[in-house]
């Protein structure tokens, strides 16, 4: 009897978990408050920005930086349009340029972006450096570091995180940062999302960086020139996304209803 009340009551409280995603409508588990994950986030990516050498590239760093900006004023505008203000304050947006060859790029909940050199060696415009930032910036905004954590919750503990979740999961919720964020990776931070997820943030990256007024028909290019890059050796920021082809074809079905519906915003 008392195993089937944990049961129910573990059901309950996953109904009463679940969220949407903004502009793609997708159901999700957020099993973490917005609060619990800003936290520890923050305390993962103020260890990783102390050690990380800041680019010196003044040219590129402000280009970094404006992009992001844009981007991110989009993105609060759709929020306020859309009955999401309330989201608008889980952002405190910072977009930094690192020192490094990698190429790759990565976000962290609130807001806080990192692209690295690497990347940028490749970038041949603002709009391409758009493709980047409004990927990460979606990955923000969907959520998706709430949702792996909230996966890791359910593979770790199943019910058993109910009696947890009762009386407060502070510490849980930082050893399971520690996995979600990548500890032990170069610098500390990585964000290895699903394909689900990956497939989402282009989705939304590409809306976001229409509504900044940037040109999203760049991003098939961009991706082309991203795995002709790579080597045979896929880069850290591709890891986890589908495959090439199968991104362009998305992202070229994608790209007239974007464009209809957002090219104006």
């Amino acid at each position: 009897m008392k195993g089937n009340i944990v049961w129910l009551l573990a059901a309950m409280w996953l109904l009463t978990a679940c969220g949407s995603v903004p502009l793609t409508g997708r159901k999700q588990i957020l099993l973490v408050s917005d609060q619990e994950v800003l936290t520890s986030s923050l305390t993962q990516y103020s260890n990783f920005i102390k050690s990380a050498p800041k680019s010196s590239s003044s040219t590129q760093t402000a280009m970094v930086k404006r992009v992001g900006q844009k981007i991110a004023a989009a993105t609060e505008r759709y929020l306020n349009q859309n009955g999401l203000a309330s989201e608008v304050k889980n952002f405190a947006w910072e977009f930094n340029l690192v020192k490094d060859n990698q190429v790759n790029a990565f976000c962290m909940p609130g807001g806080k972006i990192v692209v690295y050199e690497g990347l940028m060696k490749i970038i041949a415009s603002e709009d391409e450096l758009a493709v980047v930032i409004g990927h990460e910036v979606a990955h923000a905004v969907a959520k998706h570091s709430n949702e792996r954590m909230s996966q890791e919750i359910l593979a770790q503990y199943g019910a058993q995180i109910l009696s947890q979740s009762l009386s407060g999961k502070s510490e849980a919720i930082q050893s399971l940062a520690g996995k979600v964020y990548g500890v032990g990776a170069q610098y500390g931070v990585m964000l290895p999302f699903s394909r689900k997820h990956e497939t989402e943030a282009d989705y939304m990256g590409l809306v976001l960086m229409t509504m900044a007024g940037y040109n999203p028909d760049v991003a098939i290019n961009f991706w082309k020139k991203m795995s002709a890059g790579s080597g045979g050796s896929v880069p850290e920021f591709m890891s986890t996304h589908p495959s090439d082809a199968t991104r362009i074809s998305d992202i070229q079905k994608a790209l007239p209803s974007i464009k209809a519906q957002y090219g104006g915003k």
